[in-house]
Order: C-alpha cells, then structure tokens, then sequence
C-alpha cells in the first residue's frame, strides 16, 4: 500500500499537475487583466473595506455573512501547513521556494476567485432554507454532469477524513502532549467531544465559532512573528535577499534546461502554496456559496482575500521569521515544526517551544471544523440530510484514531485524495470560465473604469 500510494503521489503531484494548477490560474488572470493587481484596491474595498464600513454582520436568514464565510474557509486553509509546511518548504526547496509560493498565490489568486464566482452564481436554495452550492452544484447546473459532481462529491468527504482530520487531529495531540503532557486516547476523546460540540450546531455555529477563531489565532501568530522579525531587523531584508537569489540559483545537477536548484525551489514552492492555500481544490467553496451576498463576483473577491492572507501574508510571515532568525543553515538537518519552534525560541527563550505547539493546537482544531461542513454538504448531496448524523459521528470519531495512530502514510493519502479531487474542478472552472469573465466584465463596466 505504501508504494503504490507513493507511486500515486508522484504521479498526481508531478510536473505536468503543476503546470495544469499554475496554467489555470494565469488563464483566469490573463482572461480578467490580471485582476488581482490591477483591481486591488477594489476587492480590498469589497472585503476588508465593508467590513470596516458595515461591521462584521450577523448570520440573517440569507446564510451566513460574507465575512463569516471567509472565517470558515480560512479555518479550513489556515493549518499546519502554515506554519510546518513552510519550514518544509524551506529545508526541502530551499529559501527560493518560498518565492515560487508567492507566485503559486498570485496566480491561484484568480483561480480561487473564478471558484467563487460560480459556486455563488450556481447555488439553490433548500427546502429548508439552506443555501446548496459547491463545485458540485456548478459541475451539475453548469457542465450537466453528474459524474463528475458526484466524482467530487465523493473525493471531498474521503479528503476531510484524511487532510480534514486525522491529520490534522495527530499534529493537535502531538502538540499538546510536548507542551502539556497527556495521554493522546484521552487527548483524541476531548478534542472529538469539543469538536462534536461545534459542528453539531450546524453551519450557524460553525460560522460563529470561526469568525472568532480565526482572527485570533491569526492575529496572535502575526504579533508573534513580528516580534522576532523586530529583534532580528537588520536580518529581515537580506531573508528577502536569500529567497530571490534562491529562485533563480542555476546550480547544475545532471543538466537540464533549468538549473537543479530553481527546478527544485519551483516544484516544492508550487505544491506547498497550493497545499496551504487549496486553490484549485473547490473544497472551500462549498462554504463560501453560504454567504449572504447578492453578486457573485463579490464572493470572488472574497476568494482572492482568502489566498492572499493565506500564503502571501501567513506563510511570508513564516519564512522570514526562519530566515531572518538565523536558524536555517541550508543543511536540511532540522525539518518541519522543529525550525519554526527554534526560530520563536530566539526571542520567547523556552516559551517559544509553548506558543508554537498553542499555534497548532488552534489552527488544527479550526481545520478540523472548517473541513467537516464540507464533508456535510457533500454527504447531503449524495444521500440526503438522514445521513449527516452518521458522518458527523464518523468525522469525531476519527478524530480519536488521527491522535493515536502514526500517520505517514495517511499524509500521503491526504495529498493524493487533494490532488484528485483538484482534477474534477480545475476541468469544470476551465470549461465554465466565459461565465467567470462575463461577471468579471460587467464589474468593469459599471463598478469602475482602468
């Protein structure tokens, strides 16, 4: 099973996916006049900026508000990856990795807003009053094929069992028990009853415990983070330095038409901003076709939001902290959360060991809420209501096995399950994307002119 899965990984995340995730993005941004830069004080004004004008909202019988829907995908994107994926990233790619996240961002910017875009334009309301949307609704009223909705349907709950879930649950236990000690079965039966407590209230609740969470735990790992960027100022540019002169090192290895160290520092940078931000995957629409807004283009800016905090502001902030800190030496001998733990360490001394394992035990559980509301709506989607309970059962319970059981080879499931489930939608966006850039042009027409 390990091989086959390993084999499996190499396939679904090699060069030629990659390339299906970047080109899909410029299409869209070639397609929208590259949006994302030229309109960005506009969706900057669409979403930070009403909020700032209009509050944050209250969940009305529309749905939940536009902000809340961002919370909850946030929940789901905002994780580990954050903050251990980045030093993967990093030890594996080196520091030029990271500049090949910016531009898996910039580009998946468009991509996560074209997803957006149609989950709202798609989406029916229920019977009982529940918004329905995802990317297989606009998979079945868009393309009129069901295969594929239910193909994605299906993939999507296998994926919040594995990235969803145990994954995120083993990286929760191991947290708490270097920080606080425990037993991780005990660990597992009190984070599946905290996380029964959430999502058996519903999306409501759900919105409203991430629309809390969210900003704080990003708010307080960003206070974090620039505090060690404070102390090591001096650093902070030559970090910038490193991860541009990474990028484009045409080390030689064996030939090529790119050098060794920029073909690595691509495909490791690419897959981790896609890892971390999920462009491309369509899970998170699924939420965001909950929101209470009118125009579909505005949810779309609300996905190029939900990229830009993730991997330009997050992950940056990550990087620049292990590079600025001083404690990546380019041996790739430390890996994963180990790096970033020192680098906090440099400034917090023993309490920097603490405020990470918290970091991960906050962002895990917010995962771990995001992605069951999609495993929900696709489970609702395939069999009916009836069956939610069931699932939501399932989903705890597995919490339990993810805290008590050695996941390597679950990781790697995970990320095939992602890539799967990436192919269905990246097809479906591509093939409906004259709606995306006729809503692109009506914005342009009446909102502004450039």
């Amino acid at each position: 099973m390990e091989q086959w899965n390993n084999l499996l990984h190499d396939f679904i995340w090699g060069p030629w996916m990659l390339a299906i995730f970047l080109g899909t993005g410029l299409y869209f941004s070639i397609g929208t006049r590259f949006f994302q830069v030229r309109g960005f004080r506009y969706w900057m004004k669409y979403t930070f900026g009403s909020m700032l004008r209009e509050g944050t909202g209250k969940q009305s019988e529309e749905g939940i508000t536009q902000f809340q829907s961002l919370c909850t995908a946030l929940a789901g994107t905002l994780g580990t990856g954050n903050i251990a994926g980045v030093a993967t990233a990093l030890t594996a790619g080196g520091p030029g990795a990271i500049f090949w996240m910016w531009i898996s961002a910039i580009v998946g910017m468009m991509t996560n807003f074209a997803e957006k875009t149609l989950g709202i334009l798609y989406r029916y309301k229920q019977e009982d009053g529940e918004w329905m949307g995802g990317p297989m609704i606009y998979m079945e009223r868009g393309l009129h094929s069901k295969f594929l909705a239910v193909s994605f349907a299906f993939l999507c709950i296998l994926a919040s069992f594995g990235m969803g879930n145990m994954t995120q649950a083993h990286s929760v236990a191991e947290a708490v028990k270097v920080s606080f000690g425990g037993d991780s079965l005990i660990i597992g039966i009190c984070l599946s009853i905290l996380l029964a407590c959430v999502i058996l209230g519903g999306i409501g609740r759900i919105a409203s415990v991430t629309e809390k969470l969210v900003p704080f735990m990003a708010l307080g790992y960003t206070i974090g983070a620039v505090a060690v960027l404070f102390v090591c100022a001096d650093q902070v540019l030559p970090a910038f330095g490193l991860i541009l002169k990474g990028a484009f090192s045409f080390h030689s290895a064996g030939g090529g038409l790119l050098g060794y160290g920029v073909k690595k520092a691509m495909m490791i940078g690419i897959s981790r901003g896609i890892f971390s931000n999920e462009a491309g995957l369509g899970s998170s629409v699924i939420v965001h076709s909950a929101s209470d807004v009118k125009q579909p283009i505005i949810q779309g800016f609300w996905g190029i939001q939900e990229v830009f905090l993730d991997t330009i502001v997050m992950c940056t902030l990550t990087a620049l902290v292990i590079l600025a800190s001083g404690i990546y030496d380019g041996t790739g001998d430390v890996d994963g959360i180990v790096l970033t733990t020192k680098a906090f360490s440099l400034v917090f001394g023993a309490n920097g060991g603490s405020f990470i394992s918290v970091s991960v035990i906050i962002f895990g559980f917010a995962t771990l809420v995001g992605w069951s509301y999609y495993g929900v709506k696709c489970v609702e989607y395939l069999f009916g209501k009836k069956w939610v309970p069931l699932y939501q059962g399932i989903y705890c319970g597995s919490t339990v096995i993810g805290c008590t059981m050695e996941l390597q080879t679950v990781w790697n499931l995970a990320d095939n399950l992602n890539g799967l489930l990436a192919i269905p939608n990246l097809l479906a966006i591509l093939l409906l994307s004259k709606q995306v850039f006729s809503q692109m042009k009506k914005f342009d027409e009446h909102s502004f002119k450039m």
